[in-house]
C-alpha cells in the first residue's frame, strides 16, 4: 500500500509542478487550488513549496526567454501582449519589479517585458525566485 501512496504523491507533485509552470506563463493554470488541495491531503509542505516555486519560476523564465526571443526576432515591433505599463515600470525601477512576477495578470507581462528589455537574466531570475517563493510560502503559512 505504501508503494501506491508514493506513486500517488509523486504524480501529485508533478501535477503541481506543471500547474505552477503553466500559471506563470500566458496560459491558464490553477496551482494555488492544487496547492491547497494537497495541503489538505496532508502532503509535506516543504515539498509542496519547493515544487510549486520551481515550476512557477521556470514558467517565469520561459516568459523572460520569450521576450528576449521576440526582441531578437521582431526588433522594431512591441508585441501587444506586453503592456506598455510593464515596459514603463521595468525601465523606471529595473529588475526589482520582477519581485511582483507572481501577481496574477501583471506578472506574465513583466517577465516578457524583462526579456524584451534584456534586463540582466541572473538578477531577473533572482527576483522571480524570491517573489514566487514568498507567494507560495504565504499561502502555506496562511493555511497552517
Amino acid at each position: 500500500m505504501s508503494e501506491w501512496l508514493s506513486v500517488t504523491e509523486s504524480f501529485s507533485l508533478w501535477s503541481l509542478f506543471f500547474s505552477a509552470f503553466l500559471s506563470s506563463t500566458l496560459l491558464p493554470g490553477s496551482s494555488e487550488a492544487l496547492l491547497v488541495l494537497y495541503i489538505n491531503e496532508g502532503f509535506d509542505k516543504t515539498s509542496l513549496l519547493m515544487v510549486a516555486t520551481v515550476g512557477n519560476t521556470l514558467g517565469g523564465v520561459s516568459s523572460w526567454l520569450l521576450g528576449f526571443w521576440l526582441i531578437w526576432k521582431f526588433p522594431d515591433s512591441l508585441p501587444k501582449k506586453i503592456s506598455s505599463q510593464a515596459i514603463d515600470r521595468l525601465q523606471h525601477w529595473g529588475w526589482p519589479v520582477l519581485l511582483l512576477s507572481w501577481v496574477p495578470v501583471i506578472g506574465d507581462p513583466l517577465c516578457i517585458a524583462a526579456g524584451w528589455l534584456k534586463i540582466n537574466f541572473w538578477l531577473s531570475l533572482l527576483a522571480v525566485i524570491v517573489g514566487k517563493f514568498f507567494r507560495y510560502y504565504a499561502i502555506i503559512f496562511l493555511l497552517s
